[in-house]
């Protein structure tokens, strides 16, 4: 009798060919790039460096497709959306020391979000490694240690044989859900060697499943069926399972509203008659969700943002999906199921009963409808003006990524992302510079759709660098920078709590002439000519720059009230 664990994959003869009689001049970059190339990818990004050399001069005897960026951070933030597009590993190559922790935010970002990342660094030689002080160029005692509080897990690599085991390996681990960032570092010497190991030629990997437990599903599909004001909150790991469809099935069959949460949009219809959209910092929502009897949280561990700055306090029964073990029951007492979204929500397709309530739309609709009376009292026209601009001029099937800035806060409550998958930000970590590398990113992941990038002036001085790289590349990107000329959102918050900002206003380039000086078109617009300047150039293939000078306020929060 044959057993599935006694079975082998036998090489092909192509496959021993290669093994027995290797091509001459092979370095350990090169197994770095076989084995990349073996798990399936296809694209890479990343800056070079002096110890990581040896990577790169493997990639130009590979097929893979290399991105270069101008600063580290940015080509993290490239990888991180093209991990999110695609839902594949995104290889980012580094350097030791410097170039290794300029990547931290943008990892931070990736592990916020829940995107793939494979980062691969190299590391000071062998003999250096172990924390002693031997004075090697970028040395650090332990540059593992500064990465194992930011990634999901860390793999050191001593020897060349060693390579493809640690790739693979962590190329499942950046796939298992919740997906995420991974770190892979490799000694100088090792890379730079000569290989005696055969050429790699497999590098089949097999990310692990996450089902929820049966009794648990079991008694939520129960408390659901008997509830009698069931709502569900929706967050980034719907999105991240592609399980959009199965909530909505769900949600009909209970009859049951939704929000999405900030990292969740698109995961529920947005014009849906049960959709409350995302307006998850305003009070209203937060009392409806608060009268829930039974609230399904799926795939969000209620953090500040879901939360309405932690003044969320549900008084009916929680029921918590989530796969990150750690996000579990971290904010409110629940039923918890630690589990993928996509299986656990099909788990209780097959359970829950359905129930009905025609009342539940009317109800949606009377929140809506305080929601909307509340942001029309506050004057702002030229804010909601300039968001339906962006959504009109950006097709349905496009893609957009979002700066930390006061457009990018209007668009987490007021945007119809149309599509799951489709509007991303940085509000997992918050750190500013996201939006254009990203939209690079997402850009070289899918070259059919125009993509959309939407900065502060502030945010996009982070940035600025990478025109170079969208002229390079000719990636079809279309970057909105909003110019007010300092910190915009920072400048509410220091008016708000000293009577007056301090460190917030910032001198700034001609933005238009900027872009122009790297060959990127720029056009210089208005609020009234927004939407087709911004249609035109989202139309117009390659990369493009449009400046809206315009002082943008926020609406009122009510978590203070």
């Amino acid at each position: 009798m044959t057993h599935d664990h006694d079975l082998v994959l036998r090489p092909t003869a192509a496959q021993t060919e290669a093994a027995l009689n290797p091509p001459p001049g092979r370095n350990g970059g090169d197994l770095v790039v076989e084995t990349l190339a073996g798990l399936g990818a296809t694209t890479v990004f990343g800056l070079p460096g002096q110890h990581a050399l040896g990577m790169f001069d493997a990639l130009r005897r590979s097929d893979l497709r290399y991105i270069g960026l101008r600063v580290e951070n940015n080509a993290g933030f490239a990888a991180d959306a093209y991990g999110r597009i695609t839902g594949e590993a995104a290889p980012l190559l580094l350097s030791t020391g410097p170039g290794a922790l300029t990547s931290l935010a943008a990892l931070q970002e990736a592990r916020a979000a829940s995107a793939p990342v494979l980062a691969i660094s190299s590391q000071i030689p062998t003999a250096g490694l172990g924390g002693g002080r031997h004075g090697y160029l970028h040395e650090l005692p332990d540059q593992s240690a500064s990465f194992r509080g930011v990634v999901k897990s860390v793999h050191t690599v001593r020897s060349q044989s060693q390579i493809p085991s640690a790739i693979a390996e962590a190329w499942t681990s950046a796939l298992t859900v919740p997906h995420g960032p991974v770190w892979v570092e490799i000694p100088q010497d090792v890379l730079l060697s000569e290989t005696p190991v055969p050429v790699v030629t497999g590098g089949d990997a097999f990310p692990e499943e996450l089902p929820p437990r049966p009794e648990l599903t079991a008694v939520a599909a129960d408390l659901l069926s008997r509830a009698e004001r069931p709502a569900i909150i929706a967050g980034g790991g719907v999105v991240r399972a592609d399980a959009s469809g199965k909530l909505r099935q769900l949600a009909e069959r209970l009859s049951a509203p939704v929000v999405t949460t900030f990292g969740g949009k698109g995961a529920f219809p947005w014009t849906h008659p049960l959709s409350l959209q995302s307006w998850l910092e305003d009070r209203h929502t937060t009392d409806f969700l608060e009268d829930a009897d039974v609230l399904l949280v799926v795939g969000s561990g209620l953090g500040e943002l879901s939360s309405n700055y932690h003044t969320f306090k549900p008084r009916g029964r929680v029921v918590q999906i989530e796969a990150d073990l750690g996000k579990l029951e971290s904010n409110h007492p629940a039923l918890g199921i630690h589990a993928d979204a996509r299986l656990a929500l099909q788990a209780l397709l097959e359970t829950v009963q359905e129930r009905t309530d025609p009342s539940a739309p009317a109800r949606v609709r009377e929140v809506l409808g305080k929601v909307r009376e509340r942001i029309e009292s506050q004057e702002l026209t030229l804010e909601q003006g300039v968001l339906a601009s962006v959504r009109a001029a950006l097709p349905p099937g496009a893609p957009s990524f979002w700066d930390m800035t006061i457009l990018a806060y209007w668009a987490w409550s007021a945007f119809d992302a149309k599509a799951p998958n489709t509007m991303h930000s940085a509000q997992g970590a918050g750190g500013l510079g996201y939006g254009f590398p990203a939209a690079l990113g997402a850009a070289a992941a899918d070259p059919t759709h125009p993509v959309l990038a939407v900065s502060g002036d502030g945010g996009a001085l982070y940035s600025i660098a990478e025109l170079a790289t969208a002229r390079q590349y000719g990636l079809n990107v279309t970057w909105l920078i909003v110019d007010d000329g300092g910190y915009g959102i920072l400048r509410e918050y220091m008016t708000d709590a000293f009577g007056r900002p301090t460190a917030t206003e910032l001198t700034r380039p001609d933005y238009v002439a900027l872009a122009e000086s790297f060959g990127v078109p720029g056009v210089r617009t208005s609020p009234e000519s927004l939407e087709a300047d911004l249609a035109k150039a989202l139309s117009t293939p390659g990369p493009s720059v449009v400046v809206l000078p315009a002082v943008l306020r926020m609406f009122a929060p009510t978590h203070t009230e």
